[in-house]
């Protein structure tokens, strides 16, 4: 009787990081966007590992849950447009030794059936493992009997953006909540509302300004996207008060955008301290 052999892959999604690094390998930019009459984008990559790797590079398409998460999709959810029609990489496939890095050239052809709005798809780099281990060959084994082995196969995915005409995005904070955990530590819950046609991405700086004393950062989650898949999203910040209660006061909760010349508040919102 022929041997069979079942072999399953674990594939993981990494997002929101400000220099993407999964398994052994270092990605930048984290987030690429073709806008006006741009063409092209270069994205570096570097084997941080200590053995030499092997990454297949393609494109996937995701749509977003109110809490962040990804899911994947073959077809395009409502309000969404794919991106991978439009665009190029080369090359597909790169071979890395430790420490070498390697350049992927991503071209934006643009078409005259695109409509205005905002197209996206998830450039995803595959990490390519022996699937067959040591031992798995094993002529001595029952044959019999079905195996299965659990390799885990990492990977890395970036978003490609490209905004055409007309775009616009405006967002707002609500659902402002408070809970202290059994140990006393502190978790604001809030919601970032966004209508328009494109996405939005900043940070979530939360502030307490005590009744009689001078504010303190308390909370910071960083580069927060909410895509055009959904209107919500549900956010979840640790407070940095430890096991402090806050004093009497408020809270001031921004989203916010800081660039190399000035800071672009998407939304901001206050909750009171009793």
């Amino acid at each position: 009787m022929k041997r069979l052999t079942g072999i399953f892959f674990i594939l993981m999604l990494v997002t929101s990081c400000r220099l993407f690094a999964q398994g052994d390998l270092l990605i930048t930019p984290k987030r690429i966007v073709f806008e006006g009459n741009k063409q092209r984008e270069e994205i570096n990559l570097v084997n941080i590992g200590t053995d030499t790797a092997t990454y297949s590079i393609s494109f996937m398409q995701y749509t977003m849950k109110e809490d962040g998460s990804f899911v994947f999709i073959e077809t395009p959810a409502a309000g969404q447009m794919f991106a991978d029609t439009f665009l190029r990489i080369f090359p597909r496939k790169v071979t890395l030794a430790p420490r070498e890095p390697q350049v992927i050239s991503l071209q934006c052809r643009r078409g005259p059936s695109m409509v205005p709005g905002e197209y996206r798809s998830h450039l995803y780099f595959r990490s390519e493992k022996n699937t067959t281990p040591t031992g798995l060959e094993n002529n001595t084994a029952d044959s019999t009997k079905l195996k299965i082995q659990l390799i885990p196969v990492f990977g890395l995915s970036i978003p490609v953006i490209i905004r055409m005409g007309d775009v616009n995005v405006n967002a707002g904070l609500q659902n402002f909540k408070l809970e202290t955990l059994p140990d006393q530590t502190q978790i604001m819950h809030l919601s970032i509302m966004r209508t328009g046609n494109m996405s939005i991405y900043g940070d979530i700086i939360i502030q307490h300004f005590p009744a009689d004393g001078k504010p303190v950062d308390i909370g910071r989650v960083t580069n927060v996207g909410v895509y055009t898949t959904t209107d919500k999203r549900n956010i979840m910040v640790k407070l940095k008060n430890g096991t402090n209660k806050l004093t009497p006061g408020k809270l001031k909760i921004q989203y916010l955008t800081k660039t190399e010349k000035n800071t672009i508040i998407h939304a901001e919102g206050e909750m009171e301290i009793m």
